[in-house]
Protein backbone atom coordinates (compact mmCIF):
# COMPACT_ATOMS: atom_id res chain seq x y z
CA UNK A 1 0.00 0.00 0.00
CA UNK A 2 3.12 2.45 0.66
CA UNK A 3 4.34 1.78 -2.73
CA UNK A 4 1.15 2.15 -4.14
CA UNK A 5 0.72 5.40 -2.17
CA UNK A 6 4.16 6.77 -3.45
CA UNK A 7 2.73 6.80 -7.32
CA UNK A 8 0.58 9.54 -9.04
CA UNK A 9 -2.46 7.96 -11.30
CA UNK A 10 -4.96 9.68 -13.74
CA UNK A 11 -7.73 8.26 -11.35
CA UNK A 12 -7.93 7.23 -7.82
CA UNK A 13 -7.10 3.55 -7.08
CA UNK A 14 -8.55 0.92 -4.55
CA UNK A 15 -7.23 -2.51 -3.16
CA UNK A 16 -8.77 -5.27 -1.57
CA UNK A 17 -6.86 -7.99 0.56
CA UNK A 18 -6.86 -11.15 -2.06
CA UNK A 19 -8.02 -14.48 0.07
CA UNK A 20 -6.02 -16.96 -2.11
CA UNK A 21 -2.04 -14.82 -1.72
CA UNK A 22 -3.53 -14.73 2.15
CA UNK A 23 -3.95 -18.69 2.54
CA UNK A 24 -1.26 -19.67 0.37
CA UNK A 25 1.39 -17.22 2.53
CA UNK A 26 -0.17 -18.42 5.90
CA UNK A 27 -0.45 -22.73 4.99
CA UNK A 28 2.09 -22.97 2.49
CA UNK A 29 1.59 -26.14 0.02
CA UNK A 30 -0.95 -27.10 2.16
CA UNK A 31 -2.87 -23.89 1.34
CA UNK A 32 -2.68 -24.58 -2.44
CA UNK A 33 -3.72 -28.27 -2.11
CA UNK A 34 -7.44 -26.70 -0.66
CA UNK A 35 -6.32 -28.80 2.64
CA UNK A 36 -8.60 -27.49 5.63
CA UNK A 37 -6.93 -24.54 7.40
CA UNK A 38 -6.45 -25.16 11.21
CA UNK A 39 -7.84 -22.95 13.81
CA UNK A 40 -4.13 -21.79 14.42
CA UNK A 41 -4.33 -20.98 10.47
CA UNK A 42 -7.13 -19.12 10.60
CA UNK A 43 -6.44 -16.70 13.11
CA UNK A 44 -3.44 -16.08 10.89
CA UNK A 45 -5.45 -15.56 7.95
CA UNK A 46 -7.76 -13.38 9.65
CA UNK A 47 -5.18 -11.26 11.37
CA UNK A 48 -3.43 -10.46 7.85
CA UNK A 49 -6.89 -9.98 6.81
CA UNK A 50 -7.16 -7.24 9.35
CA UNK A 51 -4.31 -5.96 8.93
CA UNK A 52 -4.90 -5.04 5.35
CA UNK A 53 -8.27 -3.21 6.45
CA UNK A 54 -6.33 -1.14 8.99
CA UNK A 55 -3.97 -0.17 5.81
CA UNK A 56 -6.29 1.12 3.75
CA UNK A 57 -8.01 -1.88 1.73
CA UNK A 58 -11.56 -1.68 0.87
CA UNK A 59 -12.14 -4.74 1.11
CA UNK A 60 -11.46 -8.65 1.40
CA UNK A 61 -12.85 -10.92 -1.53
CA UNK A 62 -12.74 -14.49 -2.37
CA UNK A 63 -13.51 -16.92 -5.19
CA UNK A 64 -15.19 -20.23 -4.82
CA UNK A 65 -15.99 -20.48 -8.44
CA UNK A 66 -14.16 -23.45 -10.78
CA UNK A 67 -13.92 -21.15 -13.58
CA UNK A 68 -10.93 -19.35 -11.61
CA UNK A 69 -8.30 -21.44 -12.11
CA UNK A 70 -4.35 -21.68 -11.56
CA UNK A 71 -1.76 -21.44 -13.97
CA UNK A 72 -1.30 -25.23 -13.99
CA UNK A 73 -5.38 -25.35 -13.88
CA UNK A 74 -5.74 -26.49 -10.57
CA UNK A 75 -8.77 -24.88 -8.84
CA UNK A 76 -7.83 -21.98 -6.98
CA UNK A 77 -6.59 -22.26 -3.27
CA UNK A 78 -9.86 -20.91 -1.97
CA UNK A 79 -12.38 -22.88 -4.01
CA UNK A 80 -13.27 -24.95 -1.03
CA UNK A 81 -12.40 -22.59 2.08
CA UNK A 82 -14.55 -23.62 5.28
CA UNK A 83 -17.22 -21.59 6.54
CA UNK A 84 -14.85 -21.10 10.02
CA UNK A 85 -12.13 -20.32 7.80
CA UNK A 86 -14.16 -17.29 6.26
CA UNK A 87 -16.14 -16.53 9.41
CA UNK A 88 -12.69 -15.97 11.27
CA UNK A 89 -11.35 -13.54 8.68
CA UNK A 90 -14.88 -11.46 9.32
CA UNK A 91 -15.10 -11.40 12.61
CA UNK A 92 -11.44 -9.96 12.63
CA UNK A 93 -12.82 -7.30 9.59
CA UNK A 94 -15.45 -6.80 12.25
CA UNK A 95 -13.51 -6.06 14.97
CA UNK A 96 -11.45 -3.28 12.54
CA UNK A 97 -14.90 -2.14 11.86
CA UNK A 98 -14.61 -1.61 8.39
CA UNK A 99 -14.11 -3.40 5.02
CA UNK A 100 -16.64 -5.68 3.02
CA UNK A 101 -16.24 -9.09 2.11
CA UNK A 102 -16.91 -10.10 -1.77
CA UNK A 103 -17.73 -13.55 -2.83
CA UNK A 104 -18.09 -15.12 -6.27
CA UNK A 105 -19.54 -18.36 -6.00
CA UNK A 106 -20.52 -21.19 -8.67
CA UNK A 107 -23.91 -22.02 -5.96
CA UNK A 108 -24.14 -25.66 -7.07
CA UNK A 109 -26.06 -26.20 -3.80
CA UNK A 110 -27.50 -22.33 -3.68
CA UNK A 111 -29.85 -22.66 -0.81
CA UNK A 112 -27.29 -24.21 1.28
CA UNK A 113 -24.27 -21.66 0.01
CA UNK A 114 -26.63 -19.04 0.08
CA UNK A 115 -27.19 -19.50 4.32
CA UNK A 116 -23.37 -20.29 4.31
CA UNK A 117 -22.69 -16.89 3.43
CA UNK A 118 -25.79 -15.51 5.24
CA UNK A 119 -24.19 -17.24 8.78
CA UNK A 120 -20.94 -15.00 7.89
CA UNK A 121 -22.29 -11.96 7.63
CA UNK A 122 -24.73 -12.43 11.00
CA UNK A 123 -21.42 -13.29 12.54
CA UNK A 124 -18.87 -10.35 11.19
CA UNK A 125 -21.98 -7.67 10.41
CA UNK A 126 -19.57 -6.59 7.43
CA UNK A 127 -21.40 -6.17 4.15
CA UNK A 128 -20.93 -8.76 1.95
CA UNK A 129 -21.19 -8.46 -2.39
CA UNK A 130 -21.98 -11.60 -4.13
CA UNK A 131 -21.23 -11.62 -8.12
CA UNK A 132 -24.84 -12.20 -9.44
CA UNK A 133 -24.84 -14.34 -13.02
CA UNK A 134 -27.01 -16.41 -14.90
CA UNK A 135 -25.90 -19.78 -16.25
CA UNK A 136 -26.86 -22.29 -18.35
CA UNK A 137 -27.51 -25.16 -15.63
CA UNK A 138 -29.35 -23.37 -13.78
CA UNK A 139 -30.93 -20.49 -15.84
CA UNK A 140 -33.33 -19.04 -12.70
CA UNK A 141 -30.71 -19.77 -10.36
CA UNK A 142 -29.96 -16.16 -9.96
CA UNK A 143 -33.86 -15.20 -9.14
CA UNK A 144 -32.97 -17.36 -6.27
CA UNK A 145 -30.05 -15.89 -4.93
CA UNK A 146 -31.57 -12.08 -5.65
CA UNK A 147 -34.42 -13.41 -3.40
CA UNK A 148 -32.49 -14.90 -0.86
CA UNK A 149 -30.57 -11.21 -0.67
CA UNK A 150 -33.74 -9.47 -0.34
CA UNK A 151 -34.41 -11.25 2.25
CA UNK A 152 -31.35 -11.12 4.54
CA UNK A 153 -31.60 -6.95 4.07
CA UNK A 154 -35.44 -7.70 5.14
CA UNK A 155 -33.53 -9.05 8.30
CA UNK A 156 -31.09 -5.71 8.91
CA UNK A 157 -27.96 -8.05 7.03
CA UNK A 158 -26.08 -5.85 4.77
CA UNK A 159 -26.03 -8.16 1.23
CA UNK A 160 -25.85 -6.96 -1.88
CA UNK A 161 -25.82 -8.24 -5.40
CA UNK A 162 -23.15 -7.09 -8.33
CA UNK A 163 -23.73 -7.38 -11.76
CA UNK A 164 -22.49 -7.27 -15.35
CA UNK A 165 -24.26 -4.63 -17.79
CA UNK A 166 -24.12 -7.64 -20.41
CA UNK A 167 -23.11 -11.13 -21.03
CA UNK A 168 -19.81 -12.31 -19.46
CA UNK A 169 -18.55 -13.17 -22.60
CA UNK A 170 -14.99 -14.35 -24.39
CA UNK A 171 -13.59 -13.35 -27.28
CA UNK A 172 -12.26 -15.36 -30.13
CA UNK A 173 -9.73 -14.77 -32.68
CA UNK A 174 -6.69 -15.53 -34.54
CA UNK A 175 -4.04 -12.92 -32.83
CA UNK A 176 -5.87 -13.79 -29.03
CA UNK A 177 -5.49 -16.72 -26.64
CA UNK A 178 -8.30 -18.65 -27.42
CA UNK A 179 -9.99 -19.37 -31.42
CA UNK A 180 -12.72 -21.73 -32.29
CA UNK A 181 -9.37 -24.24 -33.27
CA UNK A 182 -7.77 -23.96 -29.78
CA UNK A 183 -6.46 -27.23 -28.92
CA UNK A 184 -6.54 -28.88 -31.77
CA UNK A 185 -3.20 -30.18 -33.25
CA UNK A 186 -2.19 -27.81 -36.17
CA UNK A 187 -3.19 -24.96 -34.60
CA UNK A 188 -1.02 -25.42 -31.60
CA UNK A 189 2.00 -25.78 -33.97
CA UNK A 190 1.07 -22.49 -35.18
CA UNK A 191 0.05 -21.25 -32.16
CA UNK A 192 2.97 -19.58 -31.11
CA UNK A 193 4.06 -17.36 -34.09
CA UNK A 194 3.41 -13.53 -34.74
CA UNK A 195 0.33 -13.04 -36.64
CA UNK A 196 1.91 -12.43 -39.72
CA UNK A 197 3.70 -15.61 -39.78
CA UNK A 198 0.08 -17.62 -38.76
CA UNK A 199 -1.80 -15.90 -41.68
CA UNK A 200 0.66 -17.65 -43.81
CA UNK A 201 -0.21 -21.16 -42.67
CA UNK A 202 -4.06 -20.27 -41.82
CA UNK A 203 -4.89 -19.18 -46.17
CA UNK A 204 -3.20 -22.65 -47.21
CA UNK A 205 -5.99 -24.75 -48.36
CA UNK A 206 -3.77 -28.05 -47.01
CA UNK A 207 -3.42 -26.51 -43.65
CA UNK A 208 -6.79 -25.32 -43.59
CA UNK A 209 -8.32 -29.27 -45.00
CA UNK A 210 -5.90 -30.36 -42.37
CA UNK A 211 -7.13 -28.44 -39.53
CA UNK A 212 -10.71 -28.66 -40.38
CA UNK A 213 -9.94 -33.09 -39.90
CA UNK A 214 -8.67 -32.31 -36.12
CA UNK A 215 -10.30 -32.72 -32.78
CA UNK A 216 -9.67 -30.61 -30.20
CA UNK A 217 -8.41 -32.99 -26.94
CA UNK A 218 -10.14 -31.04 -24.23
CA UNK A 219 -13.24 -31.64 -24.15
CA UNK A 220 -13.87 -28.55 -21.73
CA UNK A 221 -12.40 -26.28 -23.84
CA UNK A 222 -13.92 -27.21 -27.29
CA UNK A 223 -17.20 -26.83 -25.71
CA UNK A 224 -16.11 -23.14 -24.62
CA UNK A 225 -14.76 -22.22 -28.45
CA UNK A 226 -16.65 -24.61 -30.80
CA UNK A 227 -20.07 -24.37 -29.97
CA UNK A 228 -21.76 -23.18 -33.20
CA UNK A 229 -25.02 -21.81 -31.99
CA UNK A 230 -23.48 -19.62 -29.17
CA UNK A 231 -20.77 -18.04 -31.55
CA UNK A 232 -21.41 -14.48 -33.09
CA UNK A 233 -19.20 -12.54 -34.88
CA UNK A 234 -18.56 -9.44 -33.35
CA UNK A 235 -18.31 -6.77 -35.55
CA UNK A 236 -17.97 -3.09 -35.21
CA UNK A 237 -19.20 -1.38 -33.46
CA UNK A 238 -19.34 -4.45 -31.21
CA UNK A 239 -22.99 -6.15 -30.95
CA UNK A 240 -23.12 -8.04 -27.11
CA UNK A 241 -27.00 -8.87 -27.86
CA UNK A 242 -26.88 -10.92 -30.66
CA UNK A 243 -29.51 -12.52 -32.07
CA UNK A 244 -29.94 -16.55 -32.85
CA UNK A 245 -29.96 -16.45 -36.67
CA UNK A 246 -26.88 -13.98 -36.18
CA UNK A 247 -25.31 -17.15 -34.97
CA UNK A 248 -22.29 -19.44 -36.65
CA UNK A 249 -24.37 -21.92 -36.79
CA UNK A 250 -27.33 -20.02 -38.42
CA UNK A 251 -24.97 -18.18 -41.30
CA UNK A 252 -23.86 -21.50 -41.94
CA UNK A 253 -27.31 -22.88 -42.36
CA UNK A 254 -28.09 -20.21 -44.70
CA UNK A 255 -25.19 -20.06 -46.62
CA UNK A 256 -24.73 -23.56 -46.95
CA UNK A 257 -21.72 -24.04 -45.34
CA UNK A 258 -19.89 -25.82 -42.50
CA UNK A 259 -19.52 -23.88 -39.29
CA UNK A 260 -15.94 -24.32 -39.53
CA UNK A 261 -16.14 -22.54 -42.89
CA UNK A 262 -18.07 -19.61 -41.78
CA UNK A 263 -15.61 -18.93 -38.40
CA UNK A 264 -12.44 -19.80 -40.30
CA UNK A 265 -13.49 -17.17 -43.00
CA UNK A 266 -14.50 -14.43 -40.56
CA UNK A 267 -11.54 -14.47 -38.71
CA UNK A 268 -9.18 -13.94 -41.60
CA UNK A 269 -11.07 -10.61 -42.04
CA UNK A 270 -9.70 -7.43 -41.21
CA UNK A 271 -6.31 -8.81 -41.74
CA UNK A 272 -6.82 -11.79 -39.18
CA UNK A 273 -7.78 -9.40 -36.32
CA UNK A 274 -11.85 -10.09 -36.76
CA UNK A 275 -13.02 -11.48 -33.34
CA UNK A 276 -16.08 -13.69 -32.63
CA UNK A 277 -18.15 -13.54 -28.94
CA UNK A 278 -19.28 -16.22 -27.13
CA UNK A 279 -21.58 -15.19 -24.34
CA UNK A 280 -20.72 -17.87 -21.52
CA UNK A 281 -23.36 -16.07 -18.63
CA UNK A 282 -26.26 -14.06 -18.34
CA UNK A 283 -27.42 -15.36 -22.17
CA UNK A 284 -29.12 -18.86 -21.18
CA UNK A 285 -32.44 -17.13 -23.48
CA UNK A 286 -30.82 -15.47 -26.37
CA UNK A 287 -31.02 -12.15 -24.76
CA UNK A 288 -30.15 -9.58 -21.79
CA UNK A 289 -33.35 -9.33 -20.80
CA UNK A 290 -32.14 -11.34 -17.37
CA UNK A 291 -29.32 -8.69 -17.51
CA UNK A 292 -32.22 -5.80 -17.41
CA UNK A 293 -34.10 -7.13 -14.18
CA UNK A 294 -30.57 -7.56 -12.21
CA UNK A 295 -29.63 -4.15 -12.92
CA UNK A 296 -33.14 -2.97 -11.65
CA UNK A 297 -33.41 -5.10 -8.67
CA UNK A 298 -33.10 -2.35 -5.46
CA UNK A 299 -30.17 -4.85 -3.71
CA UNK A 300 -27.64 -4.92 -6.72
CA UNK A 301 -24.82 -2.48 -7.82
CA UNK A 302 -23.89 -1.87 -11.31
CA UNK A 303 -20.68 -3.46 -11.31
CA UNK A 304 -17.98 -6.18 -12.38
CA UNK A 305 -16.29 -6.11 -15.88
CA UNK A 306 -12.80 -7.28 -16.28
CA UNK A 307 -10.44 -4.95 -17.73
CA UNK A 308 -7.44 -6.40 -16.46
CA UNK A 309 -7.91 -9.78 -15.79
CA UNK A 310 -8.09 -12.87 -18.50
CA UNK A 311 -6.51 -10.15 -21.17
CA UNK A 312 -5.96 -12.17 -23.61
CA UNK A 313 -9.83 -13.14 -23.96
CA UNK A 314 -12.14 -10.85 -22.08
CA UNK A 315 -12.55 -6.86 -22.80
CA UNK A 316 -15.25 -5.81 -20.16
CA UNK A 317 -14.10 -2.43 -19.04
CA UNK A 318 -16.45 -0.87 -21.20
CA UNK A 319 -19.58 -2.21 -19.72
CA UNK A 320 -20.38 1.07 -17.70
CA UNK A 321 -20.32 2.78 -21.38
CA UNK A 322 -22.59 -0.38 -22.53
CA UNK A 323 -24.85 0.78 -19.85
CA UNK A 324 -25.01 4.85 -21.24
CA UNK A 325 -25.50 3.56 -25.06
CA UNK A 326 -27.01 0.29 -24.83
CA UNK A 327 -29.65 0.44 -21.78
CA UNK A 328 -30.44 4.09 -21.91
CA UNK A 329 -30.00 5.21 -25.44
CA UNK A 330 -29.86 1.97 -28.18
CA UNK A 331 -31.38 -1.17 -26.92
CA UNK A 332 -34.11 -2.36 -29.86
CA UNK A 333 -35.89 -4.35 -27.72
CA UNK A 334 -37.33 -4.16 -24.27
CA UNK A 335 -37.48 -1.45 -21.93
CA UNK A 336 -35.05 0.91 -21.95
CA UNK A 337 -33.42 3.23 -18.98
CA UNK A 338 -33.47 6.27 -17.70
CA UNK A 339 -30.43 8.94 -18.35
CA UNK A 340 -30.70 9.93 -15.00
CA UNK A 341 -30.99 6.85 -13.13
CA UNK A 342 -28.53 4.84 -14.96
CA UNK A 343 -25.88 7.94 -14.35
CA UNK A 344 -26.66 7.44 -10.29
CA UNK A 345 -26.86 3.77 -10.60
CA UNK A 346 -23.26 4.22 -11.42
CA UNK A 347 -21.84 6.08 -9.87
CA UNK A 348 -23.38 7.90 -6.15
CA UNK A 349 -25.00 4.39 -5.44
CA UNK A 350 -21.66 2.56 -5.90
CA UNK A 351 -19.63 4.91 -3.87
CA UNK A 352 -22.07 4.72 -0.78
CA UNK A 353 -21.80 0.84 -1.30
CA UNK A 354 -17.70 1.33 -0.51
CA UNK A 355 -17.58 4.06 1.68
CA UNK A 356 -16.84 6.31 -0.32
CA UNK A 357 -19.09 9.20 0.75
CA UNK A 358 -16.98 12.02 -0.67
CA UNK A 359 -17.94 11.17 -4.36
CA UNK A 360 -21.25 10.63 -6.59
CA UNK A 361 -22.76 13.89 -6.52
CA UNK A 362 -22.45 17.00 -8.33
CA UNK A 363 -22.03 19.58 -5.27
CA UNK A 364 -19.62 21.73 -2.91
CA UNK A 365 -17.63 20.06 -1.37
CA UNK A 366 -17.38 16.70 -2.96
CA UNK A 367 -14.72 15.19 -5.50
CA UNK A 368 -14.66 16.74 -8.86
CA UNK A 369 -14.62 13.73 -10.85
CA UNK A 370 -16.72 14.13 -13.88
CA UNK A 371 -17.31 12.65 -17.52
CA UNK A 372 -17.75 15.38 -19.97
CA UNK A 373 -19.81 13.32 -22.73
CA UNK A 374 -20.92 13.52 -26.31
CA UNK A 375 -24.13 11.49 -25.46
CA UNK A 376 -24.88 11.46 -29.63
CA UNK A 377 -21.75 10.47 -29.99
CA UNK A 378 -21.26 7.82 -27.61
CA UNK A 379 -19.83 4.17 -29.82
CA UNK A 380 -17.85 1.55 -28.76
CA UNK A 381 -14.97 0.17 -30.40
CA UNK A 382 -14.31 -3.32 -31.02
CA UNK A 383 -11.77 -4.79 -28.43
CA UNK A 384 -8.23 -4.53 -30.06
CA UNK A 385 -4.88 -6.43 -29.34
CA UNK A 386 -2.05 -4.23 -27.78
CA UNK A 387 1.57 -4.97 -26.49
CA UNK A 388 2.37 -3.01 -23.62
CA UNK A 389 2.55 -5.48 -20.89
CA UNK A 390 5.77 -6.34 -19.55
CA UNK A 391 7.98 -7.55 -21.96
CA UNK A 392 5.70 -6.76 -24.95
CA UNK A 393 2.90 -8.90 -23.30
CA UNK A 394 -0.55 -8.96 -24.77
CA UNK A 395 -3.91 -7.43 -23.78
CA UNK A 396 -6.83 -6.28 -25.20
CA UNK A 397 -8.24 -2.87 -24.61
CA UNK A 398 -11.45 -1.11 -26.05
CA UNK A 399 -11.73 2.42 -27.43
CA UNK A 400 -14.75 4.59 -27.21
CA UNK A 401 -15.83 7.69 -29.12
CA UNK A 402 -17.86 10.59 -27.28
CA UNK A 403 -16.02 11.26 -23.62
CA UNK A 404 -15.24 14.68 -24.32
CA UNK A 405 -12.97 15.05 -21.24
CA UNK A 406 -12.32 13.24 -18.02
CA UNK A 407 -11.49 15.46 -15.02
CA UNK A 408 -10.43 14.39 -11.71
CA UNK A 409 -10.31 16.01 -8.61
CA UNK A 410 -10.79 18.90 -11.08
CA UNK A 411 -8.30 18.22 -13.07
CA UNK A 412 -8.76 17.11 -16.95
CA UNK A 413 -6.98 14.10 -17.69
CA UNK A 414 -8.28 12.77 -20.83
CA UNK A 415 -9.40 15.06 -23.88
CA UNK A 416 -11.27 13.11 -26.47
CA UNK A 417 -9.66 10.15 -25.60
CA UNK A 418 -5.94 10.98 -25.58
CA UNK A 419 -4.13 11.50 -22.15
CA UNK A 420 -3.13 14.98 -20.77
CA UNK A 421 -0.50 14.04 -18.75
CA UNK A 422 -2.35 15.48 -15.61
CA UNK A 423 -1.76 12.43 -12.57
CA UNK A 424 -4.24 13.80 -9.79
CA UNK A 425 -5.08 10.49 -8.58
CA UNK A 426 -4.34 9.08 -5.69
CA UNK A 427 -4.34 5.31 -3.77
CA UNK A 428 -7.78 6.01 -1.11
CA UNK A 429 -7.10 4.37 1.86
CA UNK A 430 -10.01 2.97 3.84
CA UNK A 431 -13.65 4.62 3.80
CA UNK A 432 -13.72 8.27 2.50
CA UNK A 433 -16.08 10.90 4.87
CA UNK A 434 -18.44 13.18 3.14
CA UNK A 435 -17.46 16.92 3.42
CA UNK A 436 -19.26 18.53 6.14
CA UNK A 437 -23.08 19.55 6.31
CA UNK A 438 -21.86 22.98 6.16
CA UNK A 439 -19.89 22.57 2.74
CA UNK A 440 -22.19 20.48 0.63
CA UNK A 441 -25.12 23.04 1.58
Amino acid sequence: MDALEARPYDLDIAAQVPHSPVRVFVMGQRGVEREPATEADNAAMAELAAAGIRAGALGFSTSRTLNHKTLDGRPIPTLTAAEDELTAIGAAMGSVGAGWLQVISDFVDLDEEFAMLRRVVERCRRPLAITILQVDRAPDGWRRILDHIAEANRDGLPIIGQTLTRATGVLLGFEISINPFSGRPSWEAIAHLPLAKKLETLRQPAFRARLFAEECANASLARRVSSWDRLYPLGTPPNYEPTDEQSVAAIAAREGKTPEDVAYDYLLERNGKALLYRPVSNYSEGSLDAVGEMLRHPNTLVSLGDGGAHVGMLCDASAFTYMLSHWVRDRATGERMSLPWAVKRMTRDNALALGLDDRGLLRPGYKADLNVIDYDRLTLHCPEPVYDLPAGGRRLIQRAEGYVATVVAGAPVYRDGEATGALPGRLLRGPQPGPQAGAAA
